[in-house]
């Protein structure tokens, strides 16, 4: 009878099963990898194409953009209020900003959520807030400089005392926005400092303003350098504030410039992309000297060490604080748009007896702005849905794609491009890209659209990186060593701790989209008209107390997201931001 044998594998060969996993495991890391590739390929076509292609037009013709650009008999003046502007407002934002982050910290533990307060700022539109402010301080029918006239010091005056329409107020007001945002992150940098050495300081003897001085603002040190270079590109690139209030008395900056060359016809592409080259290359340098300045950034995880709590007493101060800020940024501006709205037209005193709710009557019954209300939420929605996951992605590679390092650093400065790039430069080189071949989209939702991922990019992966860096490492180890796989440990481990971070992060992304001015007043075309385009339409034809019912109707819809936003990530979402 025949004996049937098997193959047997010589001594040190692996058996037949082996090279076939070994295959396959190359394939998985082949793919991976190729993923990888892809994935920063896209951010490179979303983020460095436009730009790149509207740089290059600056060069045709001999340089022939830059001849124009810098040949402007008033550069030298825009050139200045535009670094005035800055840095102006960098010194009012951090001080501000530093301030309320103290005084957050210093609240009775029943006036706890007077903590959220300096953050409401944001939610107001920046457009709207504006408007709001040109209300109050308009030289002549301004509600604040009207009550200012009755004191004895002005009542001389037959306009003023205060000018919005200068340089001067426009830095300032521009430093108020930024503060919440510096308030944002050194609140978020007292919550991460381990208290053992606050602690330490204070049992030695050491006075509280020498505690705070010595160990607080140095172990802040990180925090206070982001928060810094995050206000300095945000002043760079403002363009609302200067746009609303400095064109009819002259006072330009870069981007409003940029705006007028492109609105001219034929669009100056090419001196546009010029006048927007100084202010490309700084934001590249600053993004690179806070990367080199905050160095590894591992050091941020929390977990083990204790949070940090104020030792002192409670502080009347501290309340005073947050309470004056959020008068005078968000109480009075809202009011002045709510009087106005319900007013016929604007003067500078209120008949309480003449208010009436005829503007919005008016805005409603037409199509402009409801259309423009759908739009700016669909639009919104869309790219939220395109860049959470996309941040998400970004952030897992940046924090845990050691087998990439390469990929993993270019990854970085491309999610961190769009911050140091302002909006107009965006809107800009997407009006170029977009309305030529191969890709044609002008007019259509879709440019709208991926200009909107494009800008929230950096802001989808920080909040998302930071919250995975507080995690650790420890949770996702022992998940995989549990037994599951990537998917899994992402799905059912990673994105249910992130859960209020996400909302936050989806707080974030609704209120800074459904505000976004700059890039939409470039990109947009009839059918694609948002909330804010609209706006200016109003605001430029003179129509405001229109103009401030279309603003109130921005800042409800807002506050709608943010709210929806707080019941998917937590009552504390918003605090998160």
């Amino acid at each position: 009878m025949a004996v049937m044998t098997l193959p047997t594998a010589e001594v040190g060969e692996a058996p037949p099963s082996v090279p076939r996993a070994l295959g396959n495991d190359a394939v998985r890391v082949v793919a991976r990898r190729l993923g990888v590739v892809a994935f920063v390929a896209l951010l490179c076509y979303l983020v460095v194409l436009p730009v790149v292609r509207l740089q290059a037009t600056a060069f045709e013709d001999g340089a022939a953009g830059y001849d124009r650009a810098f040949g402007l008999p008033r550069i030298g003046q825009v050139l200045w209020n535009t670094v005035g502007l800055a840095f102006g407002s960098l010194v009012i934002a951090m001080v501000l900003g530093t301030a309320l982050a103290w005084a957050a910290n210093r609240l009775p533990r029943r006036l706890a959520v007077l903590q959220i307060l300096p953050i409401l700022p944001i939610v107001i539109p920046a457009v709207a807030a504006i408007v709001g402010w040109a209300f109050l301080l308009s030289p002549r029918p301004g509600y604040l400089n009207a009550m200012l006239r009755n004191l004895p010091w002005w009542s001389h005056l037959e306009e003023g005392p205060i000018d919005i329409y200068s340089i001067q107020w426009i830095v300032i007001i521009t430093g108020f926005s930024l503060s919440s945002f510096v308030y944002m992150f050194v609140r978020s940098g007292f919550e991460n400092i381990n208290s053992e050495m606050i602690e330490a300081a204070q049992v030695s003897g050491m006075p509280e303003w020498k505690v705070f001085f010595k160990i607080t603002l140095p172990l802040l040190r990180p925090t206070l350098i982001y928060g810094a270079g995050v206000a300095l590109l945000l002043g760079l690139g403002q363009f609302t504030g200067p746009l609303l209030l400095g064109t009819n008395t002259g006072v330009s900056v870069l981007t409003t410039e940029m705006y007028f060359q492109i609105s001219d016809s034929p669009a100056q592409f090419a001196t546009a992309a010029a006048l927007g080259s100084p202010l490309l290359i700084v934001g590249i340098v600053v993004v690179f000297a806070q990367k080199a300045m905050l160095g590894n950034q591992r050091r941020f995880v929390t977990h083990g060490g204790k949070a940090f709590r104020s030792q002192g007493r409670p502080s009347k101060t501290g309340v005073a604080i947050i309470l004056l800020f959020s008068l005078l940024s968000t109480v009075l501006p809202l009011l002045a748009l709510v009087f106005v709205a319900l007013s016929r037209y604007w003067s500078g005193t209120i008949n309480f007896s003449a208010l009436t709710f005829e503007n919005f009557e008016t805005i409603f019954s037409g199509t402009a702005v409801p259309a423009a209300v759908g739009n700016s939420v669909m639009f919104s929605l869309i790219a939220m849905a395109i860049v959470l996951p996309l941040g998400f992605v970004a952030a897992n590679l940046i924090v845990r794609g050691t087998k990439y390092p390469v990929l993993r650093v270019v990854t970085d400065v491309l999610v961190s491009m769009p911050l140091g790039v302002p909006a107009v430069i965006f809107g800009a080189a997407f009006l170029l890209t977009y309305t030529q071949g191969p890709i044609v989209l002008y007019g259509t939702s879709w440019v709208v659209t991926l200009v909107y991922v494009t800008l929230m990019l950096p802001f989808a992966t920080r909040m998302q990186l930071s919250s995975m860096l507080a995690l650790g490492e420890t949770y996702l180890e022992a998940s995989r060593v549990s037994g599951a796989g990537f998917v899994a440990t992402n799905v059912k481990i990673l994105l249910p701790l992130m859960r209020g971070s996400l909302g936050g992060t989806a707080a974030l992304l609704f209120v800074l989209l459904t505000h976004e001015f700059t890039a939409s007043l470039l990109v947009r075309a009839s059918q694609t008209q948002v909330m804010g385009t609209i706006l200016f339409e109003y605001w430029s034809n003179g129509g405001y107390p229109l103009v401030a019912a279309v603003a109130l109707v921005m800042t409800g819809v807002t506050a709608v997201g943010v709210a929806a936003a707080m019941l998917v990530g937590g009552t504390d979402a918003l605090s998160k931001m």
